[in-house]
C-alpha cells in the first residue's frame, strides 16, 4: 500500500475530479482515495485512465499499469448481504478500473447483525476478485473487536485498515493502539485539520524550524506515526507540495510536542461511538 493517498472528498463529479486525479498521479502519488458517498467514483477512474494513456506516462522510464495505481472505495450505507455485494458492481463499473484494490465500509452505522452482514459481502467479494484488500472507516474499538477477535473468523478476514480523523489535534489513541496491536493499518483522513491548526503556535514554530508547511509537517507527523495519510486539494501546487515530504524528519520530541496538542477536534463527523 503506498504510503501517502490523495484523497477526492469534496471534488465534485466532473473534469476538475479527473484532472486533480491526473495531476497527483504526475505528482508521484500512487493512490487514490473515493468513496460512493462522494459521487465521483467514475471521474476517479476516467482520471487514472488519463494518466495511464497519457504522454507523461509513456514517457517514464518504466510506464504505469493499473496495477502500480491503488484505488480505495467505500460503502455508503450498511444495508445488508445483497445491498453491498450490488454497490461493489456499482463501484466497479463506475470506476472502470477492473477491480478494487481496498473496499472499506465508510461507518459502522446499522448496528452489529447489519455490520456483519455487510462485511461478509466484503469478504466474498475478495474471494471472487473484486476487491483486492477489505477494511473498515470511523469504527471504534467496539466495532473492530465484533469483526476480529469476537467474530470466530480467521485471521485472514478481519479488517486491514481502519479510516478514521487522526491529526495532532485529534489522536484517537485508543483506537490507535487497538489497531497497532491488531495489525490494523490507520489511513488518516483530514490529517491536515482542514487548515484548521495551521496558525497554532507550535504548528507555526516547528514548520519554521523544519523548513516546511504547516500541511507538510502535518503529513510527515502522520507518516512517522505509522500512518497513511490522505490529504486532499484540487491546487496543483498544494498537491505537489503535500507529497514533497520525504526531506523533512521531526525529532522524536517534536513529535511528541505535537501529540500534545490533542483536544479531540473532530472536523466533521464521528460514528466511532455510535451502537
Amino acid at each position: 500500500m503506498p504510503t501517502i493517498h490523495f484523497g477526492v472528498w469534496e471534488i465534485d463529479e466532473g473534469p476538475a475530479c479527473s484532472a486533480a486525479v491526473q495531476a497527483a498521479l504526475e505528482e508521484g502519488y500512487r493512490a487514490i482515495d473515493s468513496a460512493e458517498w462522494y459521487e465521483n467514483e467514475s471521474s476517479v477512474g476516467q482520471g487514472i485512465r488519463a494518466f495511464l494513456s497519457s504522454s507523461f506516462n509513456k514517457s517514464l522510464p518504466t510506464p504505469l499499469t493499473r496495477s502500480d495505481i491503488f484505488f480505495t472505495t467505500k460503502l455508503k450505507d450498511n444495508v445488508d448481504y445483497a445491498e453491498t455485494r450490488k454497490a461493489i458492481k456499482k463501484s466497479l463499473q463506475k470506476s472502470g478500473l477492473g477491480y478494487i484494490d481496498l473496499y472499506l465500509l465508510h461507518s459502522p452505522y446499522g448496528g452489529r447483525k447489519t455490520r456483519e452482514e455487510c462485511w461478509r459481502a466484503v469478504m466474498d467479494a475478495v474471494q471472487e476478485g473484486e476487491v483486492k484488500s477489505g477494511g473498515v472507516s470511523n469504527f471504534g474499538v467496539r466495532h473492530l473487536k465484533e469483526l476480529d477477535e469476537e467474530s470466530g473468523l480467521p485471521e485472514e478476514r478481519w479488517p486491514t485498515v481502519n479510516q478514521i480523523e487522526v491529526h495532532p489535534f485529534n489522536t484517537n489513541t485508543e483506537i490507535a493502539e487497538y489497531c497497532r496491536k491488531h495489525n490494523i493499518q490507520i489511513q488518516a483522513y483530514s490529517p491536515l485539520v482542514r487548515g484548521m491548526g495551521f496558525s497554532h503556535p507550535v504548528i507555526k514554530e516547528l514548520s519554521t524550524k523544519y523548513k516546511c508547511t504547516p500541511a507538510q509537517l502535518l503529513i510527515r507527523w502522520s507518516l512517522q506515526m505509522g500512518y497513511v495519510p490522505l490529504p486532499k486539494s484540487a491546487n496543483r501546487e498544494r498537491i505537489k507540495s503535500n507529497a514533497a515530504v520525504d526531506n523533512i524528519v521531526i525529532e522524536e520530541e517534536d513529535v511528541k510536542r505535537l501529540e500534545g496538542l490533542d483536544e479531540h477536534l473532530v472536523t466533521d463527523w464521528d460514528p466511532t461511538n455510535c451502537p
